[in-house]
């Protein structure tokens, strides 16, 4: 049977060099599970591979959307399956590898289907974001969904405006539209997490902000600052510096707070792995340890 070889963790932990490492081992390609990688108009502070890294191997999911599309979990299981249907017709194995664990979820266990949201009622909601804050948008799924309010993740505006167009568009409660039964796949999966020391990893994420500013990060995100409201830019490394445009905090200030959010979300990515008992952990520097793993 073919297999899907999933390399995961957290952001700046070293996915996309090693997996193509093991993409050219198995003399295969890579699929992209970054929500925000797929994004042409987002280079820089999604850190997509660049030009030499997408030469050694054909990655897929890489800048194929614009921040103007609406794009989802949902949708990206869909297209990746239908890839993965092609793939496996010249290729025993695929990789996958990203950060974004919705997406990686979504190809896995499947997701379950929820409704096209209208766009004014998604540009309202985020309004009411925008002008009421965070915890008006609580009381409402409180009062509308109290069992999606009892688990979903409070700090997060992104998963409490989901589930309120869901519930709103619908008439009925996001949690009746999520079930625990996993889909069948016709495919092996094989899911590796990458960990490190917690210091190393956030001197990594630092670095790598660095390298970011270096290598245009600012001007990228200048010219991005007329969208500045799409969801799709509702993302670190870009929102920090939209502040600093608007003269709410210094440039400096703003990098130290993308050096900061970031760490705060691969502490988040991790806690959200850490679940999954299905993940083989290993460090990234154990290349050999990982074929042998991958192999049986």
């Amino acid at each position: 049977m073919n297999s899907l070889i999933v390399i995961l963790g957290p952001t700046g932990i070293g996915k996309t060099d090693l997996s193509i490492e093991i993409a050219k081992e198995f003399n295969t390609e890579i699929i992209s599970s970054d929500s925000r990688q797929v994004y042409k108009e987002l280079k820089i502070g999604t850190a997509v591979p660049n030009d030499e890294q997408l030469t050694k191997v054909k990655h897929h999911f890489i800048g194929n959307k614009s921040i103007y599309d609406y794009y989802n979990a949902s949708m990206f299981e869909f297209e990746v399956l239908d890839l993965l249907e092609i793939l496996f017709q010249n290729h025993n194995q695929v990789v996958m590898t990203g950060g974004s664990g919705m997406y990686i979820n979504a190809v896995c266990d499947g997701i379950d289907d929820l409704p096209t949201i209208d766009k004014k009622l998604r540009d309202d909601l985020v309004q009411k974001h925008k002008e009421e804050g965070i915890e008006s948008l609580r009381l409402q799924l409180k009062m509308l969904d109290p069992e999606t309010y009892s688990k979903i993740d409070l700090k997060n505006p992104k998963r409490i405006l989901k589930a309120l167009e869901v519930t709103i568009q619908t008439g009925k409660p996001y949690s009746t539209f999520l079930s625990e039964t996993r889909k069948k796949r016709n495919f092996n999966i094989i899911k590796i997490g990458l960990q490190r020391e917690r210091n190393e990893l956030y001197q990594r994420i630092n670095l790598r902000v660095d390298q970011m500013i270096d290598e245009g990060l600012i001007d990228e995100a200048k010219r991005l600052y007329k969208d500045r409201n799409l969801n799709s830019l509702n993302t670190v490394g870009y929102k920090e510096l939209f502040a600093h445009f608007d003269g709410e905090i210094t440039e400096e200030k703003a990098i130290e707070l993308i050096k900061r959010n970031s760490r705060h979300y691969a502490k988040r990515q991790i806690s959200w792995f850490s679940r999954d008992k299905e993940i083989e952990w290993f460090h990234p520097d154990k290349k050999d340890e990982i074929i042998r793993f991958i192999n049986g």
